[in-house]
């Protein structure tokens, strides 16, 4: 052991200790703590010292090597590719300063996938849903006409890819999963969403996602409602859809449920609004279904999808919601409402519109939190040379955000 404060060496590695260069090898012989996951210690089987593996409690750990430190022991952190990227290199840097770490960096996993698949990366988004919720992935790969994304056991290529489909990318969307790079059993696979959602692959894999549609510019909300082919003046008028549509809140990657949807306004005005996320709509009543799918043609957007139905039984297979919209109920108020609670995430957002004190009294049990307002419309409208005020129906709107869980 030294007097001094030495620090701490951090190197990057792909395959086995043979593949590491000899100044990294001598690195490591010298070291008398050497820390890593199991993989990367299990290549070290001979080495004499203290071996720690990384098992996710980080504070612990960096309390650890800072008393390494000032006793003036050596240590060796092991880590995948490069450190920096992704990797414990970023990590350890939120307790020790710049002066505190020596990095020697191998290839990242993502140089090894493109490499092996002979294409340029300059223009891929470079994403890990490692440990990471994959609602921080989904919109960026949407974003992107290129990705490539470190995966983990929970986040693996199927989920990742049975995700992006059920967000709107077509089933045949080029991908590729790399798997074991830079090991002997390397084994690179050219697929597409809807085969990688059924295989199962190695758990150290880097998926790469062609994405043939990317998003189109967003398109701010506010329609007039008479550019809406609709059904009897079955909509949410422009001034409430603006309201409502501020309090959803649709955020990159976000899911909407829109329950009874009528003419199809809000969701389809959320889709284009918010191109990367997920708008789902349902309408019990058939001749309301054909305005839909009318308005859906007359303003495309890919990730909006309609169905005839009854909430909340219509609502079994969507994702989980981060905003809920109710517009209509079909007399299962409390079902959709309790339904909508139990399946939105922390922090989100659901806004019921209800026209009839009765189903306000009932929104108010249910949601005893909620902010309720009463919005009166009045539109401006010639009468001979002078102009008068004509009300629209007033309309009652209730919203709840989810605590945290």
């Amino acid at each position: 052991m030294s007097t001094e404060t030495p620090p701490i060496t951090i190197i990057g590695m792909n395959g086995d200790a043979d593949s590491l260069p000899a100044a990294h090898r001598a690195e490591i012989s010298r070291a008398d703590v050497l820390v890593g996951g199991k993989r990367h210690l299990a290549h070290f089987g001979t080495f004499s010292g203290e071996k720690i593996t990384i098992a996710g409690k980080m504070d612990a750990l960096a309390a650890r090597l800072k008393m390494a430190r000032r006793q003036g022991v050596r240590v060796v952190v092991l880590a995948s590719g490069d450190p920096l990227f992704y990797g414990i290199g970023g990590t350890l840097r939120r307790y020790f300063p710049p002066d505190a770490l020596r990095l020697f960096p191998a290839p990242t996993a993502f140089q090894l996938a493109f490499a092996a698949l002979g294409e340029p990366w300059h223009d891929a988004a470079l994403l890990s849903a490692h440990a990471r919720p994959p609602e921080t992935v989904i919109p960026q790969i949407l974003a992107a006409e290129k990705a490539a994304i470190l995966t983990d056991k929970t986040n693996t290529p199927a989920a990742i890819a049975a995700r992006l489909l059920a967000v709107g990318l077509p089933a045949d969307t080029p991908c590729a999963v790399c798997e074991n790079l830079g090991r002997a059993d390397e084994r690179i696979i050219r697929t597409t969403l809807d085969a990688a959602r059924r295989q199962t692959f190695a758990p150290l894999n880097v998926l790469v996602v062609w994405n043939p549609t990317p998003p189109p510019a967003a398109i701010p909300p506010g329609l007039p409602d008479d550019a809406f082919s609709l059904w009897r003046g079955q909509i949410t008028k422009r001034e409430i859809r603006l309201l409502a549509l501020a309090e959803l809140a649709l955020q990159p990657g976000e899911v909407l449920w829109d329950i009874g949807a009528g003419s199809g306004a809000v969701g389809l005005e959320a889709a284009r609004a918010q191109p990367s996320a997920a708008v789902f709509a349902v309408e019990k009543r058939a001749e309301l279904c054909r305005y839909i799918a009318e308005n859906q043609r007359r303003f495309p957007a890919r990730n909006y999808r309609w169905q005839q139905g009854r909430a909340p039984d219509a609502l079994a297979d969507w994702l989980d919601p981060h905003a809920v919209f109710i517009g209509g109920s079909g007399g299962k108020l409390a079902e959709i409402i309790v339904e909508a609670k139990k399946r939105l995430h922390p922090r989100g957002r659901l806004v019921v519109n209800v026209v009839a004190l009765d189903n306000l009294h009932l929104a108010r049990q249910l949601l005893p939190d909620a902010r309720v307002s009463q919005i009166q419309i009045q539109r401006g409208e010639p009468i001979l040379s002078l102009m008068r005020f004509k009300p629209l129906n007033p309309v009652f709107m209730l919203v709840d955000v989810k605590r945290e869980a």
